[in-house]
């Protein structure tokens, strides 16, 4: 195998990996309260749209009948 890392052999990847860490424990309380919010109307649209497709699917129903 090749030796990939160039002249700079001691290159510690633990740096980048502690620095994403501590970016996403920064960012996960924000983007957990944004998305909590919005869930009371995300379902009562679901069900809305699957009572639609409901109707519709009798509607054909009797019509084709």
């Amino acid at each position: 195998m090749a030796n990939t890392q160039g002249p700079q052999g001691n290159y510690d990847p633990a740096g980048s990996t502690q620095m994403f860490r501590a970016f996403v424990d920064e960012a996960a309380p924000q983007g957990r309260q944004q998305a909590a919010a919005p869930a009371g109307p995300r379902i009562g649209l679901i069900v809305g749209v699957v009572v639609a497709v409901v109707i519709v699917a009798a509607v054909a129903w009797l019509a084709l009948k």
